[in-house]
């Protein structure tokens, strides 16, 4: 799937970063397809996957999307 969607934008898969409240789905998968993992921990997903041990491996973690372009565009 990460790989698709890098190539249906044809970016490299670094170039993208992948927002999502869930680390098993979203974020963990993302990053091992070297896209940027950004956790969103807000709703019932991410205030659960918060307190998983796995939380402490994204790249980015963030609880509104409010400072997403700024934390981007330092990378």
């Amino acid at each position: 799937f990460f790989q698709r969607i890098a190539a249906m934008l044809s970016l490299t898969p670094a170039a993208i970063a992948y927002v999502g409240d869930r680390l098993d789905n979203d974020v963990l998968p993302a990053q091992a397809a070297d896209m940027t993992g950004v956790f969103l921990a807000r709703g019932f997903w991410g205030r659960v996957h918060a307190t998983w041990p796995e939380a402490a491996e994204v790249d980015l973690r963030i609880d509104t999307l409010d400072p997403l372009a700024g934390l981007l565009a330092g990378r």
